[in-house]
């Protein structure tokens, strides 16, 4: 049954979360938001060797330099993991692909982008801990001496390069990584990393074979608005996400769009200006002034 409203949105994205082993809920999805349906998986690694570069080449070409110019800023990355957790976290193109624990995070990806609000947005929700059952007996292993449900940059320190990981199987497997507390964006976000044991494949593909440890969340174009006030409300926002001036700067961009198209229709005739919104944020600021915001390739989770 398709999704109706916001209950329903919240229903479907916490469904599985009951863990009765520990009479606790604790979910073993990964989530993933995106702000049109139609996104795939596809690593930003792979989109940019999609010319017809080879990928394996690429990725170490950009792990050796982004390693040779970031010295000075990796001074505690002791390892390929350090680096490459650290590439992805500022917009080196890699095989990672960023997740969150948390279902209010990945809603605010799926409508980060107002200019997206006329289109279906989705959510992935992965079974990490179902996919582990997949994995290398060599990661297996690692997993049950830590008794953790995803891997780390530490517990993969075995592994002195990609290519000896990509070597544990011959078939492509999937694994899940917290990355280390960089900063606080990836504590806000509570975030984690995943990848595939080759440079070149791709998650959708991979969970097309295994259908049963996924599911697609469709956010509906007319739950935007709704799922996007309450998610503010709840200060799940670019403020919190992005802690940072940018961040900040993003949140107001967006807080203040002007209302346009069938959102201001829904309005009427109501004055903005006893909006409850405006008289929380600070004074001398309109939600008509706002410039439309750009969406930068410095903006975009990756």
């Amino acid at each position: 049954m398709p999704t109706r409203t916001w209950t329903d949105l919240l229903e479907d994205l916490y469904a599985g979360s009951w863990n009765p082993a520990l009479q606790r809920f604790r979910s073993p999805f990964a989530f993933r938001g995106h702000s049109r349906r139609d996104h795939d998986l596809t690593s930003s690694l792979v989109r940019l060797s999609s010319g017809g570069a080879d990928t394996a080449r690429l990725e170490m070409a950009l792990l050796r330099n982004f390693r040779k110019y970031a010295h000075a800023e990796g001074a505690h990355a002791d390892s390929v993991w350090d680096w490459l957790a650290l590439g992805q976290h500022r917009g080196l193109p890699t095989r990672l692909l960023d997740w969150t624990y948390s279902p209010l995070v990945a809603l605010h990806f799926a409508t980060e982008h107002p200019d997206d609000y006329g289109v279906d947005g989705a959510i992935w929700c992965v079974n990490f801990v179902q996919a582990n059952k997949r994995l290398p007996r060599r990661l297996k292993k690692i997993l049950e001496q830590d008794g953790s449900e995803t891997l780390t940059v530490e517990m993969l320190g075995g592994f002195r390069s990609l290519r000896e990981f990509d070597a544990l199987g011959r078939d492509p497997f999937l694994v899940f990584m917290e990355p280390p507390a960089i900063d606080r964006r990836i504590l806000n976000q509570f975030a984690l990393f995943s990848l595939m044991s080759s440079p070149t494949a791709r998650i959708d593909h991979w969970l097309r074979e295994h259908p049963e440890l996924c599911r697609l969340v469709v956010v509906p174009a007319a739950l935007k608005w709704e799922i996007r006030d309450k998610l503010d409300q709840a200060n799940i926002n670019e403020r919190i996400l992005f802690p940072d001036l940018d961040g900040l700067s993003r949140w107001l961009t967006r807080y203040y769009l002007p209302l346009r198209g069938d959102r201001a229709a829904h309005v009427g005739d109501v004055d903005p200006t006893l909006d409850a919104r405006h008289r929380d944020l600070p004074a001398g600021r309109s939600r008509g002034a706002a410039h439309r915001r750009t969406r930068g390739a410095a903006a975009r989770r990756r």
